[in-house]
């Protein structure tokens, strides 16, 4: 088991007892501290005190420094969200390095209800009313770890007593003094005017977490049975049926959003209520809305679906399509992705087909200087049917193609137009007639 120690009592308590239950448990420790370069003179001096904690206790220990502020002007997080996710990244990369399948963190009583009034400050809805959880999980690219709060019915008075009878003098973080952070702010003065309100206020958010626990996990229970027939997932992309997923009551669209995005992204460290809230705003605006949120995750609405992935466009049924090729007529052409066939027919021996991906045409119409390339501003074409041109974007909307598709779509040209959107429709104008000699047929095959 990895222990996180900064050096402060929580986690120098927390790690004093695991130390003297670990045969009673059967587990190994590996002490790991990760100096974030905040407090200058202070964070070296923690450093060095958990090294020569963990010497003095005769454990394996990993210290480290990463620049925080670094991570936090790349990622434009506050201190301490950037804080928080290079230290969990930390503790991830080094329980896969010593083999450890969990680490142990030192949040107490304390941290609990502070965590549960800065998400009721935030507006975090009812899982934040949760505040912290006995176990967790933290993703980091494709590592999983399981966090474990073995204090947390501890409360911070505990630990401090703990290691004062244990002689264990653990470090001060003197920017716990400090008035900047929302966390501090709340421990020192919110909590002290709520107590004037009401003595016993700790006790109260802890029966309301208890209640909002047990409320969530039936909604929960509940929503993912229904979830079995609107959710599926297809190419790392969650995808909701949007018929049935929009007459579900909200609270349980809220929850299955919040546990397909949680498939996606392995935790809901970084989706906060208004993500949440933001995509039930949009379930009902036109196809094609896309919303961004936190870790290149999207939300995509198409016509009778809504999809949660990094990239839409993977679950198009055409491989991307960069720039136009040459087609051999008659004859086979390779492209990514693809492989054209193109044959020239008698009349007498056209077949009527099923398969969209399959048309033909008049040659003498077409020519067999013949092209394939993606959709270009501008375009236009007279959809099979119609007696005028249309603008093929709005085809393509009419048509209810996703947006995110609409590039890949393959666009079969001649010299003077396009002659067709593969998959749907050809031009008016080259269609097959009773005077037709020749007739053009062209397949197209999706290859790996």
């Amino acid at each position: 088991m990895l222990v996180a120690v900064s050096g402060g009592p929580d986690s120098v308590c927390l790690l004093h007892i695991l130390l003297a239950l670990r045969d009673k448990l059967g587990i190994t420790l590996h002490v790991a501290h990760l100096n974030h370069q905040l407090r200058g003179a202070e964070s070296e001096a923690d450093a060095s005190y958990v090294t020569a904690l963990a010497r003095k206790l005769d454990l394996p220990a990993t210290v480290e420094r990463r620049d925080v502020k670094v991570y936090q002007r790349s990622r434009r997080l506050s201190l301490e969200e950037a804080a928080r996710e290079v230290r969990y990244n930390f503790l991830t990369e080094v329980a896969e390095a010593t083999g450890a399948h969990s680490v142990a963190v030192g949040h107490t009583l304390d941290d609990h209800i502070e965590t549960i009034l800065m998400h009721l400050i935030r507006g975090s809805g009812t899982r934040g009313l949760r505040g912290l959880q006995p176990s967790s999980q933290w993703c980091f690219g494709k590592v999983t770890l399981k966090v474990i709060r073995p204090m947390l019915e501890a409360s911070r008075a505990e630990t401090v007593a703990y290691c004062r009878r244990y002689r264990l003098k653990p470090r001060l973080d003197t920017s716990n003094l400090s008035l900047s952070p929302l966390r501090n702010r709340i421990r020192q003065q919110l909590i002290p005017l709520l107590k004037s309100y009401n003595p016993r206020v700790t006790d109260a958010l802890l029966r309301t977490a208890r209640i909002a626990a047990d409320d969530l996990s039936v909604l929960e229970e509940a929503a993912l049975k229904l979830g079995r027939n609107i959710v599926d997932e297809q190419e790392n992309t969650v995808i909701l049926d949007k018929q049935r997923f929009i007459k579900l009551p909200p609270a349980w669209q809220r929850h299955l959003l919040r546990a397909s995005i949680e498939k996606r992204l392995g935790n809901l460290m970084d989706i906060e209520s208004r993500h949440i809230e933001e995509i039930m705003s949009s379930l009902h605006k036109p196809a094609g809305k896309l919303i961004t949120l936190p870790d290149g995750l999207i939300f995509a609405i198409e016509y009778d679906r809504f999809l949660l992935g990094s990239d839409p466009a993977a679950l198009s049924p055409f491989p991307a399509m960069e720039k136009e090729y040459d087609l051999r007529i008659p004859g086979t052409t390779a492209l990514p992705g693809w492989q054209v066939a193109a044959d020239v027919l008698k009349q007498k021996q056209v077949v009527a087909e099923d398969n969209s991906y399959t048309a033909c045409f008049d040659l003498d119409q077409t020519g067999d200087k013949l092209t394939i390339r993606p959709r270009r501003p501008g375009d236009r074409f007279q959809p099979l049917g119609m007696s005028q041109l249309k603008k093929l974007n709005q085809f393509m909307i009419d048509s209810k193609i996703p947006r995110a598709w609409r590039r890949r779509v393959p666009i079969v040209c001649s010299p003077e137009q396009i002659i067709w959107v593969a998959g749907w429709r050809i031009d008016e104008r080259v269609k097959v007639t009773e005077d037709a000699k020749r007739v053009l047929r062209i397949e197209l095959k999706k290859v790996r």
